[in-house]
């Protein structure tokens, strides 16, 4: 028996399972799923970014949402969307006034670095953090907090870690954090062929996978009407047809007519 991760249902019989890292958020293309196949359910797993491709390549999940960019030897991965980077700041740190933050206001500040470092920016401008490893993001808002630094962060994942005392604001022309699908090569079947169609955005009638609608049978082509040869279609327009335009003369009407004609009388 599994659980379905949209409705949670217990059921039976085969289920679709789908890996996520922290901040993604799969539940819009979860409702497509089960309007297409309510009858297969979806579980969903989570890991951290560092641990989803071993998750997937062990067959530990049929896909798996991950962060990019990822080993892809083996892997099918098409990206998805970009996540805009923000910067974690306590809310009494001068950032929280401002609407956005640009990589030159970030000079002057100590910037907290952990070791799962989600935003991947090796030249971010600003101090590293000296004060050792810091091995998680959860232990960099620890720090956060404690006003020892600003952390950068995808905007989803801030969400996340959100707490009192501490704001978010995005940072312009930093680099985002890309999202993509990956699956096992080997591993492609017509399940997977659906979820690939529903986060891509294709229609039911356009599916690839199972939840495609069927094929209307091919209508037979009618066949075309035998027409009478021409002299046939003449001939009955002008002997029958009430437009033909010529009235047909009985022998009884003729008599009359001739009885009815006098002679010229002779001279006496």
């Amino acid at each position: 028996m599994t659980q379905d991760a949209t409705t949670g249902a217990t059921t039976g019989g085969r289920e679709f399972r789908v890996l996520i890292v922290p901040g993604v958020n799969p539940d819009r293309w979860l409702r497509v799923w089960q309007e297409r196949l309510p009858d297969v359910p979806v579980r969903l797993l989570h890991a951290d970014p560092s641990d989803a491709v071993t998750a997937l390549r062990a067959g530990g999940t049929d896909v798996a949402l991950v962060r990019l960019p990822v080993d892809r030897d083996g892997l099918h991965v098409i990206p998805l969307y970009t996540e805009a980077t923000v910067v974690m700041v306590p809310k009494d740190h001068v950032f929280s006034v401002a609407e956005e933050v640009t990589p030159d206001d970030l000079a002057d500040e100590t910037v907290i670095r952990p070791d799962d470092d989600l935003v991947g920016w090796s030249d971010a401008p600003g101090t590293p953090f000296a004060g050792g490893a810091v091995p998680t993001t959860p232990d960099a808002v620890d720090l956060v907090a404690a006003g020892v630094g600003v952390l950068l962060l995808p905007q989803s994942v801030a969400r996340l870690h959100q707490r009192r005392g501490l704001t978010a604001r995005p940072v312009v022309d930093a680099p985002g954090s890309p999202i993509g699908l990956a699956w096992l090569v080997d591993a492609e079947d017509d399940l997977t062929q659906e979820f690939i169609g529903i986060v891509r955005g294709r229609t039911a009638g356009s599916s690839r996978g199972r939840g495609a609608p069927p094929a209307e049978p091919a209508q037979p082509k009618a066949e075309a009407r035998k027409k009478p040869p021409s002299s046939q279609r003449g001939g009955a327009s002008r002997g029958h047809g009430p437009s033909s335009g010529t009235a047909k003369k009985t022998p009884g009407r003729a008599a009359s007519a001739s009885r009815g004609a006098r002679k010229p009388r002779r001279g006496r």
